[in-house]
């Protein structure tokens, strides 16, 4: 009997090398390549018995394409309508991550539970639990319109069928690492198996005009497990941000075919489901600590939502040879970067400091117009000057120490007037042609030394 033969498979980018390799040769991945028994190799005649006939089709002009309007379905969560773009796109594949316990089954178990409330025919596939163990959710939720229907099944043939008889308008896959075709030689979760089913479930929602959400696990480092050609197949790719010891949990949007990306709905877990927040500035806000020293509030852009945030510092003299720097929610490297900026432009002596950050609420702040806010945090902490609780502060800093100019300025100071702040400050860029609002008094700065003046935290400042 012939011995089986074997390849190796990167499971970040699915390149495949009959001889294992420390490092993927396609995408630089370290330890990624796993063993699997390769697919037995057909004969001439039975390939082009198999091979699919191609649509024979034709190039059309741009202008001659009829325009065709998206139909979408609305959710019941306005938190997750907002992120999907304005609702659920008929026929649409939408990839759903997060850590374990995070709340992506609880979250979708409420999608299905209001559309099939609303008329809609939703299918809930499991292959992780059993038909009891989604009951008792969907009974804790509230879930117990008739046009809900769950099967426990990994086999995606069997999942076709019963999809085929029910024709359902909306369809759960939790969890596509657990799915497998009996076809492949490989194991549920596998590189092939992520891949092909993830390909069948795509072509059936496009097809069918179903749409199709699958749930996927994620790796320690926070990625969605399985080939990354995965995110590429699908039409969105949402994560499930925050820590599970957490009450806040963040729906964010990476990948977006029908809206705007980056954009974020915010959840708070409860014993009923999760709920939404729709005030999320006030939310991150309501336990922030008036009239201490190293806290700041900015205002972020999360996609087309002003979000106001709590920038907290911690600045103490170290007792050892190298000072610690720590981060949460902000990247290390950029801390680093205005930590020189301060000592060298402000005259804040940082070389000797233990510096500790932290976005309030679980947040994480990505875009350059939180470095005023984190300049000022830190320079609060070390002056152990508390920033008067009316002022909102943001702005890009450079390698120069000047202030430059923000997107969406306008938005940003309407949000922090909504909230109550009645001072901003901002690059004095943004000033021009910049409508404030009636009773905000709006400060321009050009360097981090004129913005820790108008704070009152160089030294002798008040």
């Amino acid at each position: 009997m012939a011995k089986a033969k074997t390849i190796y498979v990167c499971s970040e980018c699915g390149y495949e090398t009959p001889k294992w390799l420390g490092k993927c040769p396609d995408c630089g991945s370290w330890n990624t390549l796993n063993e699997q028994q390769a697919a037995p190799v057909l004969k001439q005649e039975e390939k082009k018995l198999k091979r699919a006939p191609g649509s024979d089709a034709v190039a059309v002009r741009v202008d001659e394409i009829p325009d065709e309007n998206m139909e979408r379905s609305s959710s019941g969560i306005a938190e997750l309508d907002r992120v999907l773009g304005g609702g659920v796109v008929n026929g649409s594949l939408v990839l759903v991550g997060g850590d374990p316990g995070i709340g992506k089954s609880t979250l979708l178990t409420q999608l299905c539970a209001n559309m099939a409330g609303d008329g809609t025919r939703v299918l809930y596939v499991s292959g992780e639990e059993s038909t009891r163990q989604i009951k008792m959710r969907a009974r804790r939720l509230g879930a117990t319109a008739s046009g809900f229907y769950v099967l426990s099944e990994n086999d995606m043939n069997t999942v076709e069928k019963r999809m085929g008889e029910l024709s359902p308008e909306i369809m759960v896959v939790d969890s596509i690492q657990t799915m497998y075709l009996p076809e492949l030689a490989s194991a549920p979760g596998s590189v092939s198996q992520v891949r092909e089913c993830a390909s069948l479930l795509m072509r059936l929602a496009k097809v069918s005009g179903c749409s199709v959400f699958l749930v996927g696990h994620v790796t320690k480092e926070g990625a969605i497990a399985g080939p990354r050609v995965l995110e590429h197949m699908v039409d969105a790719v949402l994560y499930f941000e925050g820590d599970r010891q957490h009450q806040y949990r963040l729906l964010r949007a990476v990948k977006n075919r029908f809206g705007s990306v980056n954009e974020l709905g915010m959840f708070e877990m409860t014993d009923k489901g999760m709920r939404e927040v729709e005030n999320a500035s006030e939310a991150l806000l309501s336990e922030r600590a008036h009239d201490a020293s190293g806290s700041v509030v900015m205002c972020a852009m999360e996609g087309s939502r002003p979000l106001l945030t709590d920038v907290q510092a911690l600045v103490s003299t170290t007792v050892f040879g190298n000072p610690r720097r720590m981060a949460s929610g902000v990247d290390q490297g950029r801390l680093s970067l205005l930590l020189a900026v301060l000592e060298k432009r402000a005259g804040l002596r940082m070389y000797d400091q233990d510096v500790y950050i932290n976005i309030a609420g679980g947040m994480s702040l990505t875009e350059p117009a939180a470095d005023l806010a984190l300049c000022a945090a830190i320079a609060s902490s070390h002056r152990n000057r508390a920033v008067d609780g009316a002022w909102s502060v943001m702005g890009e800093v450079g390698l120069a120490g000047e202030v430059r100019a923000i997107g969406q300025a306008e938005r940003r100071v309407a949000e922090c007037a909504r909230l109550g702040f009645n001072r901003v400050i901002l690059p004095k860029y943004n000033l021009r042609n910049l409508r404030v609002p009636e009773g905000i008094e709006a400060v321009g700065v050009e360097t981090v030394a004129q913005a820790m003046a108008a704070l009152g935290l160089l030294r002798g400042e008040r």
